[in-house]
């Protein structure tokens, strides 16, 4: 008995194994192969007045084709309402050679794989295709057919020529498989989907310009952790998406290619209400409103390379789970966060440039060792707050003096951020720690905000840190700093450069701020306890620094952080 229930229990746990399918970050050779053999293949020349049919495997019935043996098919010709079905078994390959094809299909898909093992779509080299359908199809009970092209087994697209597709009636291409694309142009125009592989979308090369009333390119496996994902390695993409640009339910994974992507009708359209209440912040819309965002995943997204041009009503970035941008150039203007991460996001290169946004970046937690970050924001730059995608909506002004500690950190240990920020520049509700890198802060200049602003610890053991705001609000580094920090009081306008000098009247540090303000909290490598500084303000020296601890000068309400003894500024000689 004990050796039955083993061997049933090893076998359910085969059985669970073999369902939950790990996700295929390749291609094959044959889905990259557009190559065909024309000799052996059989040709179909389609018209009104009749299908003509060169070899075996295909039967015509009136205005129908259908495809029913393995094998390659060269098509040529025009159906003003007509379709290609293909329908083989389960274990048999077919190869549609589209040769200048017009096919147009009032009441059902245009191009409609049944059943086969897998399906290649062939663009002859210099060809132009067109596929489309009615805004009406007859279906039968049971029949989910919803697309230009629906496909009930794994499809690929591949080749030189070009093809356009119309969904009137909902979207353009379907795979209920996998859906893969390595060579083409493609115009796509859809009601609903542009591209929607249910499995996986694999795009490895072609040019693809997108017009969606729903989601640009999605997949939308629900049910297998290692299916509904997005993986692309290059490509050139338009993508003007009334949903989301790119969107997949597990993983969406980005290696190369080239992005202009519009959603929800651009920035322009925030994806947040702005009514104020009584603390001053921003409350969710009332009704809920679909999803626009530029590229989203339910579990993880991963950008590694590639060039970006996202322009949002929603977020540009999004992630259910963790972010990971190592490397690509990046510009986003979105009507709400530039990039939002649930739990984790992490940034070790790449150029980003995020000219307008609500919240900057966000997340549970941040974590930048390197690359270059450019961030403009009505609200927070950096934010840590838990990872709620509406973290800072209903958020009040001040919120540092009263938050605790969530454990929501953020880590700087290499890069180079540079923030202009309308609410805090740095907004941690854990901790932050700086290690390394480049960090430039234009703060906000109301008064009820910070450059900096956390709820636990402040700790700078390297780096390069400036950071200019109002002095109301103002925090220092937290004393357990093995790096000098010195939090000035001393005011200037926008423009105006900030300059700090050694004892021998070398410049340690240069930067010109984007606004006014009357606090400047710096910290550097040369600072050393003990060492006076002057500082610089356009041109004038404002301000002699005596660094009398580590940590020097205390500022206001900010995190609770009260004055220490000599006051706002200590150490500090106004000139």
């Amino acid at each position: 008995m004990k050796k039955l229930f083993m061997t049933l229990t090893l076998a359910l746990a085969l059985m669970l194994c073999a369902c939950a399918q790990a996700a295929e970050w390749e291609f094959t050779d044959r889905d990259q192969d557009a190559s065909y053999d024309e000799a052996s293949a059989t040709r179909i020349t389609l018209s009104d007045e009749g299908i003509a049919i060169d070899g075996t495997g295909a039967t015509a019935d009136g205005s129908v084709l259908t495809i029913s043996a393995e094998g390659t098919y060269i098509l040529s010709g025009a159906l003003s309402n007509g379709r290609i079905v293909v329908s083989c078994t389960d274990g048999e390959k077919v190869q549609l050679v589209l040769s200048g094809v017009d096919i147009h299909c009032e009441d059902y898909a245009a191009l409609y794989v049944e059943e086969a093992d897998k399906v290649f779509v062939t663009l002859a080299e210099g060809t132009e295709n067109t596929l489309s359908d009615g805004a009406d199809y007859a279906l039968e009970d049971g029949d989910n057919v919803d697309a230009t092209v629906f496909s009930r087994a794994d499809i690929t697209f591949n080749g030189a020529g070009a093809l356009a597709v119309t969904g009137n009636y909902n979207h353009a291409i379907v795979s209920k498989d996998d859906l893969a694309v390595t060579g083409g142009a493609y115009t796509i125009t859809a009601v609903g989907h542009g591209l929607n592989g249910k499995d996986c979308v694999k795009i490895s090369g072609g040019t693809f310009s997108i017009d969606a009333g729903s989601d640009g390119i999605q997949s939308d496996n629900d049910e297998d952790a290692g299916r509904g994902y997005v993986y692309i390695t290059g490509g050139d993409f338009d993508i003007a998406a009334m949903g989301d640009g790119i969107q997949a339910e597990t993983e969406l994974r980005i290696e190369g290619g080239d992005f202009d992507i519009v959603t929800g009708g651009g920035s322009v359209n925030d994806s947040t209400q702005s009514d104020w209440g009584f603390w001053g912040g921003r409350e969710q819309a009332t009704e809920e409103t679909a999803s626009a965002k530029g590229l989203k995943a339910g579990v993880a997204l991963t950008i590694a390379g590639g060039t970006f041009n996202i322009d949002s009503s929603d977020d540009a970035l999004h992630s259910n789970g963790d972010m990971t941008i190592s490397g690509g150039a990046i510009s986003i203007a979105s009507g709400d966060d530039g990039a939002h991460a649930d739990e984790t996001l992490s940034v070790s290169g790449g150029e980003i440039v995020i000219s307008q946004s609500y919240e900057g970046m966000e997340a549970a937690n941040v974590g930048i060792s390197g690359g270059t970050i450019d961030i403009a924001s009505s609200d927070d730059g950096l934010n840590t707050a838990g990872g709620n995608d509406s973290s800072a909506l209903g958020d009040r002004p001040g919120r540092g003096a009263f938050d605790t500690d969530d454990g929501s950190d953020l880590a700087i240990s290499g890069g180079t951020v540079v923030i202009d920020a309308s609410g805090d520049g740095i907004d941690a509700n854990g901790s932050i720690y700086v290690s390394g890198g480049e960090v430039y802060v234009n703060g906000p200049t109301s008064g009820a905000d910070g450059a900096i602003d956390y709820a636990g610890e402040a700790v700078i053991s390297g780096g390069t840190f400036i950071a200019v705001g109002p002095s109301g609000m103002a925090q220092n580094f937290s004393q357990g700093s093995s790096q000098c920090a010195a939090l000035i009081s001393a005011s200037g306008a926008a423009g105006e450069t900030v300059e700090i000098f050694n004892a021998n009247g070398n410049v340690l540090l240069s930067f010109t701020p984007a606004k006014s303000y009357s606090s400047i909290l710096v910290s550097l490598e040369a600072l050393s306890v003990g060492e006076s500084y002057t500082v610089s303000i356009g041109g004038e020296n404002t301000a002699t620094v005596t660094l009398e601890s580590t940590i020097t000068g205390s500022g206001g309400m900010g995190g609770m952080g009260g004055r220490n003894a000599d006051g706002f500024g200590g150490g500090m000689n106004r000139r």
